[in-house]
């Protein structure tokens, strides 16, 4: 692919990048991780600006852009909405046309995916994506970043996500491992099974690249797994169900019998984080050998820094 045809792109979800575009920027990533890894420092982004705009509270996305950025030589503004109008008294078209003007590139995370893909269309410059209600594709591409570093490849590998089935995370990695063919698993309640138009959609890329995409919820099909992957039981703005969601998700926890059924002493433990310990994972799992969750945190600002560069 011709990388200079990734300006100006901007990411709202993965579903409309092709499979080389995502490799580029996983390649491009691990670039910028050696190249922090020696020291190196650039000013790629001198003379630019992003907005960094958060309905939900950050660590790891804030830190990542806000630092990656910054160290490029560029300028972060952090705007929550106590500080701007978004969707207010203004509409998030009238903002998105103001901050276009203003900055080079757009950073959201937030609730609605309506309101990423406004910001999108209308500002005129690239925007991305640090987490909506319904995608979070920085993550899933740290994830694949992540997994490639354990095992030096990504095709063909065995990822089980174990948990929400319908969350941001769970969709986002099914997008990414269909585009890229590794064999996804999600095992969930029935009742948080993914949705069938996204599972649609993810079987077409499959059978281009040969993924394995399976719904279930028996724990069983742990079987065979390369990685497994947790998140927490209730997302922002789902408070109000904790009681709920930790009586139907006790069974899926992930513990050591669950890494153990894998049947692989090599089975890796993924989590995006913030974990709450002892409900979606056990303390031994993700403090334990096996736990990869500080060089996906890590990974993060690499993946994001690449995507960055690539697009501006």
């Amino acid at each position: 692919m011709n990388p200079a045809t990734l300006k100006g792109r901007s990411l709202v979800y993965l579903k409309d990048w092709e499979p080389d575009e995502i490799r580029h920027i996983l390649e491009l990533s691990n670039t910028v991780k050696r190249s922090a890894r020696h020291g190196d420092v650039h000013q790629r982004f001198l003379g630019k600006t992003l907005a960094m705009i958060f309905e939900k509270r950050s660590t790891r996305t804030r830190c990542a852009f806000e630092t990656a950025f910054g160290e490029e030589g560029g300028h972060p503004v952090f705007l929550s909405t106590q500080d701007i109008q978004l969707g207010g008294k203004e509409s998030i078209e009238d903002t998105a046309r103001v901050l276009g003007r203003m900055f080079s590139a757009i950073e959201f995370r937030g609730f609605k995916q309506s309101t990423v893909e406004i910001l999108a269309r209308e500002s005129g410059v690239p925007v991305y994506n640090g987490l909506t209600d319904q995608y979070h594709p920085t993550q899933a591409l740290a994830d694949v970043m992540t997994l490639q570093e354990v095992f030096g490849k990504i095709q063909g590998l065995n990822l089980c996500y174990v948990g929400d089935g319908r969350n941001n995370v769970a969709r986002s990695l099914l997008v990414i491992s269909s585009k890229l063919g590794i064999n996804i698993t999600v095992i969930s309640p029935e009742s948080l099974f993914t949705d069938e138009a996204l599972l649609a959609e993810c079987d077409v890329w499959a059978k281009v690249s040969g993924a394995k995409i399976t719904i279930t919820d028996k724990l069983e099909a742990v079987a065979g797994a390369d990685a497994l992957y947790t998140d927490v039981w209730v997302s922002m703005g789902e408070e109000i169900r904790v009681d709920e969601r930790r009586k139907l998700l006790t069974p899926y926890q992930v513990n050591e019998k669950l890494m153990e059924m894998t049947g692989k002493s090599t089975t890796i433990f993924l989590h995006c984080l913030p974990a709450v310990k002892g409900e979606e994972v056990t303390v031994p799992v993700i403090e334990g050998p096996r736990s990869r969750v500080w060089d996906q945190a890590e990974n993060r600002k690499h993946t994001i820094k690449a995507i960055m560069l690539a697009t501006l």
